[in-house]
């Protein structure tokens, strides 16, 4: 950052006044090495104006003639029809801007909870975070919770204040609420002058009269200060400053600049978006405080056969390391990755491997394959510029490769690797979905791999037992999403009713006669047996026994009875779900030295379970899940009573870490359903909750 205080934004037509039309040839930027690149995150709560930040950025710089308008859907970020439609970010989007020879990689990400996936690719693909926090509304939980998450992995942050050109715009409110959420050392370096006319440096202050600072810039410089010295590797800076001794500006800056690149200060820039306000000081932040790709660790690496790897070092003549943070399928240009480069090059016409482990989970089988570099690309939002190569530190795009998904790796194809993979948030909300016809059946099957391809926090599943698709999404505005996209690529589908698989089981003892006994002229069918059905207790499986007597019915053929019954409780007895905890005993029959067949006697086991349960009582099970629910403290009181309505059982609550309470409850899987959407509601935006499978329970007569 320039040792001068910078008084005004920079000089000029300010972005958005000019009528020209936006720059559609703007000019590929290469960065000349690692050193000259930043990669920065913008996050933080939708509509804290993270979209138009970007889009002043890219004016200023000259990126683009003038600035788009989400409404209208021209930004250079929101390309995606569905960001169109729902006027919100759903992907995440990188847009290059050159100040002076240094590269900024600008990588705009969703603020919505639903597409937590989009901006933790965008934060693997990231050196630091850029936080956007709005002047008018306040800070919500979620953006605390990803504050925190940042913190853990120690990533270096900043905070911008916008929308300071709102009539409701308080600066000095806005400071108070990151402090409050963030720590105190969030401190701003500028201050807005009265009437936004421009910004004044809290260490640089300002000679002139006529700049009046909105805030007390004494009050202010003096915890910068203090915060910059209780940074410094400079022991005697603090016993200095408070013997009165002025410290140099210069050597402030740079300690200033080596905390944020470690990721122990936080500065708060002040800006304006739509006026222009501190983008000039925002850029120099940028490039001048945040850190290059080689202050940053890369990610662990591993052999293909999982044996680990020394770390990676950010050389652009070192063995190659990518990894795939997004990927989009284009009408044209068929697949198209974005890709982060950690080591090494990426050349046009060169030979790759991609890999991809971890997901199967998920519906994305481990793979490996070699494919060719065709086309090589820099993007700028869904713009893709050609460029040769893509070096160590930097961000590409490649298209037309046929296996590649997100999270995948992209390496030499002489000596192949895998990235360790970053935390990708589960999905747990449950949207069933069918084909209009069977011609779109068959064409849901197509298209629904290419979408799952690209979104690694879609998991899809074919319920064995109602025969549904689930397409597991991480909420409402997630799964519109998925359906758009299908849609988009002309599948004609609807979402149904998910069911929820129950099981049946025997709730009394009972007998069961089977007789299949058929003549027809030749070679006839004769088996019959008998048996006995008694309940097990809940996770008792199934047991058969024999206990014929005499030889009633031989070995072969006692097997072939329990196959028809084992085939039958598959199919049900009652409601059509499957059997469940019984234990079936063999106790007679007959054979006939001609007739008897293995066919014949699983047929009359089949008969004997169901005339058995016609005779019993059958009680229907249902299934529940384990699930742990972690909230911050003010909100155990209300999550504890929603899981009681929710014919849940609290079974405890510990301390998470000093980050909230896990409240742990079993609770049925039909009232799980839509939870991903109501814990947000409940606990604004703060909740989160994670399930597994526990047992099957007798489902109440009232639900």
């Amino acid at each position: 950052m320039s040792t001068k205080g910078t008084r005004e934004t920079a000089k000029g037509p300010g972005p958005g006044t000019t009528d020209a039309k936006r720059g559609e040839n703007v000019a590929v930027m290469a960065a000349s090495g690692p050193a000259k690149i930043r990669n920065v995150a913008l996050v933080g709560h939708s509509g804290a104006g993270k979209t138009t930040l970007v889009e002043a950025l890219l004016a200023t710089t000259g990126a683009i003639t003038r600035m788009g308008s989400i409404s209208e859907g021209t930004t250079v970020s929101d390309s995606d029809p569905s960001a169109v439609h729902q006027q919100r970010s759903v992907t995440l989007a990188v847009a290059p801007i050159l100040v002076g020879d240094i590269k900024v990689n600008l990588i705009d990400t969703p603020g919505y909870t639903d597409f937590a996936g989009e901006l933790r690719a965008g934060l693997r693909a990231a050196d630091a975070a850029l936080f956007v926090v709005s002047a008018v509304e306040g800070i919500d939980g979620a953006t605390v919770a990803l504050w925190g998450e940042c913190e853990k992995i120690r990533m270096p942050r900043a905070v911008v204040v916008s929308k300071l050109d709102h009539p409701r715009a308080d600066f000095s409110a806005a400071v108070g609420r990151c402090q409050e959420a963030f720590g105190e050392s969030v401190l701003p370096l500028y201050l807005p002058v009265v009437g936004n006319a421009g910004l004044i440096g809290v260490l640089h202050g300002t000679e002139a009269e006529d700049l009046t600072p909105a805030s007390d810039l004494e009050a202010a410089r003096e915890p910068l200060i203090e915060g910059i010295i209780a940074e410094s590797e400079d022991e005697t800076l603090m016993d200095r400053y408070l013997g009165g001794e002025e410290l140099p500006l210069a050597d402030l800056i740079t300690d200033l600049e080596t905390a944020v690149a470690r990721g122990s200060f936080f500065p708060v820039m002040p800006s304006s978006a739509e006026t222009g306000l501190g983008l000039s000081e925002l850029m120099a932040l940028l490039t001048e405080a945040l850190p290059s790709p080689l202050e940053r660790s890369a990610p662990a690496v591993m052999k293909l056969d999982g044996s680990s790897l020394k770390p990676l070092e950010c050389e652009p003549d070192g063995r190659l390391a990518a990894e795939v943070v997004r990927t989009t399928v284009d009408p044209f240009l068929g697949r198209v990755c974005l890709v982060r480069v950690f080591s090494g090059t990426l050349r046009e016409d060169s030979s790759i491997h991609i890999g991809g482990r971890g997901l199967a989970d998920r519906g994305h089988e481990d793979h490996d394959a070699d494919e060719r570099i065709t086309h090589l690309y820099s993007p700028v939002g869904s713009s893709l510029k050609a460029v040769p190569q893509c070096i160590a530190g930097d961000i590409c795009a490649i298209s037309k490769l046929a296996s590649a998904e997100t999270g995948d790796t992209v390496s030499s194809r002489e000596t192949p690797l895998l990235i360790e993979t970053w935390n990708m948030p589960e999905p747990l909300m449950p949207v069933a979905i069918e084909g209009a016809s069977r011609s779109d059946e068959d064409a849901l099957a197509k298209s629904i791999g290419k979408v799952a391809a690209a979104d690694p926090t879609l998991r899809l599943e074919r319920n064995p037992d109602t025969h549904q698709l689930i397409l597991w999404c991480m909420g409402e505005a997630h799964s519109e999403v998925v359906l758009d996209r299908l849609r988009n690529q002309g599948v004609k589908l609807q979402t149904v009713d998910v069911i929820t698989p129950l099981r049946e089981t025997f709730a009394s003892k009972a007998t069961g006669h089977g007789r299949h006994v058929k003549q027809s002229g030749g070679h006839g069918q004769f088996a019959i047996c008998d048996i006995e059905v008694e309940p097990l207790d809940r996770g008792g499986g199934f047991e058969f026994t024999d206990k014929i007597v005499g030889g009633a019915i031989p070995g072969t053929f006692v097997t072939s009875v329990e196959k028809g019954v084992r085939s039958q409780m598959l199919k049900g007895v009652s409601a059509g779900f499957p059997i469940v905890d019984i234990k079936v005993t063999l106790v007679g029959g007959r054979t006939h030295s001609v007739d008897s067949s293995d066919a014949a006697f699983q047929a009359a086991g089949a008969l004997a379970l169901r005339e058995a349960a016609a005779a019993a009582k059958i009680q229907l099970l249902e299934p529940v899940s384990s699930v742990v629910v972690s909230v911050p403290d003010e909100y155990v009181g209300a999550v504890m009573s929603d899981l009681s309505g929710r014919r849940g059982r609290v079974t405890g609550t510990t301390a998470a870490d000093g980050e909230g309470t896990e409240i742990t409850a079993e609770v049925p899987d039909k009232e799980l359903l839509r939870y991903a959407i109501e814990l947000r509601a409940l606990t604004a935006g703060t909740g989160r909750f994670r399930r597994s499978f526990l047992r099957h329970e007798p489902l109440p007569k009232q639900v």
